[in-house]
């Protein structure tokens, strides 16, 4: 049952520790005269205040109540306890199970006429550990994100998830919302993060009748580039954030990673079907795994391995998939490359590290990566017709479409700001990593932000690691050998940063290496360190190299 002010004001001193019964004496006899409070005693009083505070998890109002709530521009849809350990998703059959039982505020926020964010708030009805966590989403978003909010409640998080205001289409129309809709295409960029942070944290407060603690944003891929836009445009919403493989250089990703569409899909013969790809990875790590001291078929800095994929070209005797046609030699040379301005051959986006080809997407010809397609498709040329395949950098319209669309877009869409003062200033922490077999967002684009800030905070300092150890009081990147889009690859690829940040934030414990698992059929079978950028972990060349222990974070080889 709900407990209203009195049986809340009742827990908060049942809580008490028996000390503090004694402190309530010493208080009432020093304040007998007002003047006489020191302000050791406030402070006293104030830690008991919260030791207290923080015991206290139930809720203090009914979550149903929470339907009348009144905030600006929000509209309060649902208010209902989920009691049975699981939820099914509004449009889905599949159940969600193993869920604490939770108070499920559902709602959508319209902060101009052409708004309509949905979004959900998950409330413990028990244990809730004081902390509220944001959530974000993947590609051109248009769902709720109900996976990563029941993996916040079981950490005991209040949670909010947003559709980024509007519904997801399918393959290349998933950014057709924003055709002729300018107002929801900034409500996808920042907007509707910002405003369910604002409504979520005003919701919960509300419902345990005091505000979270802290407040994390945990996300990965467009959640990675999420969590940048809110620490660069929004500082203050946000004590600390995880930001995986982001995709925040919005624009230039876009650009990118239709390039890579055009190289491998337009021309029948520069198609690299899956054995194309597996055939370019064993030779990759022929030439390269030995460099980093251990064969075991990841690379840990694919920067230092100079592979040609020319060596893998037909030779009179040869045919696919034995080898590479010429065609097929170029597509796979464009993908590593990135795209460059055709004009003075500055790159405009990294390609895909080597390593990674077996991931890659554009297997299949009928089937080209959407994202990217969609962007142009709907926001560059905003024409329904459109045909990707009439595209090309090179082309003089198609360079000054590419630099159309950078003007008008980029300054709503990419979060690459280096500038984190104010998120800095005000204790902000934050923690990104990337997969060095990412196949659809080049890891290189993780390094160039940080560098960038780097370069930013270091002013006219010259001392690198002076710079860097400046920058790396707030921000710390990690590189993940061997691990795909947020996901899965040959290498360690689970670990929790979450607890990590928490820590940073909490108690002011700095994370040096983490530690990252990989599985093969649920059992662990290697552990290896993930070490702050720039340090890679260095092997020590005794015991078992699947073994984390037997490796120290240190400068790459």
């Amino acid at each position: 049952m709900a407990q209203g002010p009195r049986e809340i004001g009742r827990s908060i001193l049942a809580s008490l520790r028996p000390g503090a019964f004694a402190l309530h004496g010493v208080l009432r006899q020093t304040m007998r005269s007002p003047l006489s409070l020191t302000v050791p005693v406030v402070a006293v009083l104030a830690m008991v205040f919260i030791a207290a505070t923080r015991t206290h998890t139930a809720p203090a109002l009914d979550c149903a109540s929470l339907a009348d709530l009144r905030l600006p521009n929000t509209k309060i849809t649902a208010a209902q306890p989920i009691t049975g350990g699981s939820f099914t998703p509004p449009g889905s059959t599949n159940a969600i199970a193993n869920l604490p039982s939770f108070c499920r505020v559902a709602g959508v926020i319209e902060p101009t006429s052409d708004s309509h964010i949905l979004f959900e708030v998950w409330l413990p009805l028990e244990k809730w550990n004081g902390k509220f966590a944001g959530v974000g989403n993947g590609g051109w978003a248009g769902t709720i994100s109900f996976g990563a909010l029941a993996g916040q409640i079981r950490r005991g998080y209040a949670a909010a998830s947003t559709n980024t205001g509007h519904p997801a289409m399918p393959g290349v129309d998933m950014a057709k919302f924003a055709f002729e809709h300018p107002e929801q295409l900034i409500d996808f960029a920042y907007r509707s993060h910002h405003e369910t942070a604002i409504k979520a944290k005003a919701i919960a407060q509300a419902f345990y009748a005091r505000p979270p603690e802290h407040a994390y944003w945990i996300g990965c891929s467009s959640g990675g580039y999420e969590g940048l836009m809110e620490a660069q445009r929004f500082p203050a919403d946000y004590d600390g954030i995880v930001a995986g493989a982001p995709a925040n250089n919005w624009t230039r990703l876009m650009a990118g990673d239709l390039d890579a569409v055009l190289a491998v899909v337009k021309d029948p013969a520069s198609n690299l079907p899956q054995a194309a790809l597996e055939l370019l990875n064993r030779a990759v790590l022929t030439a390269c795994d030995g460099i980093d001291g251990i064969v075991d078929g990841v690379l840990d800095d694919p920067r230092k391995c100079k592979f040609d994929p020319e060596a893998l070209k037909c030779t009179a005797n040869q045919s696919p998939p034995a080898c590479l046609t010429p065609g097929q030699v170029e597509a796979a040379r464009r993908v590593y490359r990135g795209l460059k301005d055709p004009i003075n051959g500055t790159q405009l986006y990294p390609g895909l590290a080597v390593g990674s080809e077996p991931f890659w997407p554009n297997r299949n010809p009928a089937s080209p990566f959407p994202i990217p397609i969609a962007h142009y498709k709907w926001l560059v040329f905003a024409d329904p017709n459109w045909d990707w395949r009439t595209f090309e950098f090179s082309d003089r319209a198609g360079y000054q479409a590419f630099l159309k669309g950078e003007s008008k877009f980029a300054r709503i869409l990419n979060a690459t700001d280096p500038n984190l003062r104010e998120f800095r200033k005000r204790g902000g922490k934050l923690l990104q990593y990337h997969g060095w077999c990412d196949q659809l967002i080049a890891p290189q684009n993780s390094i160039d932000y940080y560098e960038s800030v780097l370069s930013f905070f270091g002013g006219r300092r010259s001392d690198r690691n002076e710079i860097l150890r400046d920058v790396q009081t707030f921000y710390r990147l990690y590189l993940a050998p061997g691990m795909g889009h947020c996901a899965g690859g040959p290498g360690p690829n689970s670990f929790d940063l979450q607890t990590a940040l928490e820590q940073w934030v909490e108690h002011g414990i700095v994370p040096g290496a983490v530690i990252a698992t990989h599985s093969t059929n649920g059992v662990v079978d290697r552990t290896r360190p993930l070490c702050p950028y720039p340090q890679v972990a260095v092997f020590s060349g005794k015991g078992d190299s699947n073994d984390a222990a037997n490796f120290t974070c240190g400068n790459s080889r």
